[in-house]
């Protein structure tokens, strides 16, 4: 019988409800869109979610900083401060520029290697495709058909951190890797969401298109409508399909 993390905060959104009452534990949750599609806003839900319920929780940003991630949350009315003082939430931020000052950096075996980062239940890589795109080795066969070989330590790491039970949520932009890049990933995650994004007048319409998710606690829609809304997070709507 599998065990589940919960992502929370049932009085204030429907989050956790939409997504069957939690995302299995000793996982991979892969969060794909383009940019500004939500994929780093659902995956700080989730984060913020997971470590309310008083499971540990790791975050890793290829983009923000740690003052930064703080304002971003707080304007999603997502008050981290005390999960980070309380250590519940760890938050990491990567430098993903291998080109600064000459040096060449290996990040994915960096980000694979033992680490405070992976102490935690729940390990959040946003954004892995950053990591993907931007390491010299994997940067040298793009193209060459080879990405898939150069994944397999990767998946292996990923693997014997759920053996532990550990769950890993990645997110990726698709835009910024190669299809085959991105193939063993997908194939590999337990839970696949595609966020998909449509402009109808003003408003933004989002989707999180559930191609995968084993072990479900609950069913689970195939699509799932959410908005994200300053000073309310995201919140999950209902929409009819003519």
């Amino acid at each position: 019988m599998n065990d589940y993390y919960s992502l929370g905060l049932t009085d204030s959104d429907r989050v956790n409800h939409a997504f069957g009452g939690g995302i299995p534990e000793g996982s991979v949750v892969l969060i794909e869109g383009v940019d500004g599609a939500g994929k780093s806003v659902m995956s700080q839900r989730m984060a913020y979610g997971i470590a309310s319920e008083d499971a540990y929780v790791s975050y890793i940003s290829s983009e923000l900083n740690a003052g930064e991630f703080i304002t971003q949350m707080h304007s999603l009315s997502y008050d981290v401060v005390e999960h980070l003082l309380g250590g519940q939430l760890l938050f990491l931020s990567a430098d993903v520029d291998t080109h600064r000052n000459g040096s060449q950096r290996e990040l994915l075996a960096r980000l694979t290697e033992p680490s405070l980062l992976w102490q935690g239940d729940v390990v959040v890589v946003d954004a892995f495709s950053a990591f993907l795109r931007n390491d010299p080795r994997y940067d040298a066969i793009t193209g060459v058909g080879d990405e898939d070989h150069a994944m397999e330590s990767v998946l292996t790491f990923f693997e014997s951190m759920t053996r532990k039970g550990k769950t890993v949520i990645l997110t990726a932009d698709p835009d910024a890797v190669t299809e085959r890049g991105l193939m063993p990933i997908r194939s590999v995650a337990d839970v696949f969401l595609q966020i998909e994004t449509e402009t109808v007048g003003q408003d933004i319409r989002r989707t999180a298109r559930v191609r995968r998710f084993t072990n479900m606690k609950q069913p689970v829609d195939d699509g799932i409508g959410f908005n994200v809304q300053q000073g309310r997070g995201i919140t999950i709507v209902n929409r009819t399909v003519a």
